[in-house]
């Protein structure tokens, strides 16, 4: 019988792309040895790569085949008759061209997923703003663990990157407006994509300059969509304390840059409510 625990571990693991390395493998094989049969490697296998989400939304091409390539020497070391549906996977994989994209699917305590669209490199278009970084995750982590602080709330995140934190504090966490924000070009069009990807609507022409308010019957409709989005060109390298204080935040946020800290220090004293890092 296969074992819904260590099929979970995976599938949460390879859904977000995770190092390859902080997988159960021993515990795995330990499985195999004592409880031989295909089960449990059919059960992980729908868990990750035949997963819908990953049918959809595929982790990079070379990370797939190297899970795959994993999975197969474990299943192998048992001296267990082959089984085609790994070898099957693995072949439809390796036909499969190489692309500079991922996606990447971060499960939530409640069982939603997080999807974003990524890059590959940790460096592309001149910034590393196209990957999510753990900072990101533990802020996320600690903000669903923390919902009250944001409820009903105006959140400026500063840096958004390509909006893991503020899509999962979105799904979560119920605040009034969300308002990410991050400067370069590449990164501000990959979020407003995450954005779209995660079924919300961002306020339009907010990738160029910081806006509140529109007007018209599309930007009514998007009114209504709670918590309300937006997406602002704001280069926390420079931003003053009275562009901060102009968004009217309740909440700021920031995941892992050490320059925000003198920023928000001042915004608090000025009398935003709530500050963190």
């Amino acid at each position: 019988m296969a074992e819904p625990g260590l099929g979970l571990c995976f599938q949460r693991r390879f859904l977000a792309a995770r190092q390859l390395r902080s997988f159960p493998w021993a515990e795995l094989e330990q499985s195999l040895r004592t409880a031989p049969g295909s089960s449990l490697l059919v059960d992980i296998l729908q868990k990750t790569i035949l997963h819908p989400l990953c049918v959809k939304y595929p982790p990079s091409t070379k990370y797939r085949r190297c899970f795959l390539t994993e999975l197969i020497k474990k299943h192998e070391s048992t001296a267990a008759e082959p089984l085609d549906e790994l070898y099957d996977t693995l072949a439809a994989i390796l036909n499969e061209e190489e692309s500079t994209h991922c996606y990447k699917n971060y499960l939530l305590p409640t069982g939603e997923p997080v999807t974003l669209s990524e890059s590959v490199a940790i460096v592309s278009g001149g910034t590393t703003g196209l990957v999510t970084w753990d900072a990101a995750l533990h802020l996320a982590e600690w903000a669903i663990e923390n919902a009250a602080v944001f409820s009903n709330r105006t959140v400026l995140e500063l840096g958004s990157g390509i909006g893991f934190t503020g899509i999962a504090i979105c799904k979560t966490c119920s605040p009034k407006t969300y308002i990410f924000s991050d400067c370069h070009p590449c990164v501000l069009r990959e979020l407003t994509e995450n954005i779209r990807l995660n079924g919300f609507v961002s306020e339009p022409d907010t990738t160029r300059h910081i806006q509140t308010e529109s007007q018209g019957p599309e930007a009514e409709a998007r009114n209504c969509q709670t918590p309300k989005l937006i997406v602002a060109e704001l280069d926390w390298g420079s931003v003053t304390e009275k562009q901060l204080l102009d968004l009217q935040p309740d909440v700021i946020v920031a995941a892992g840059a050490l320059h925000f800290r003198l920023r928000l220090a001042a915004c608090c004293r000025a009398g935003t409510s709530r500050c963190g890092i």
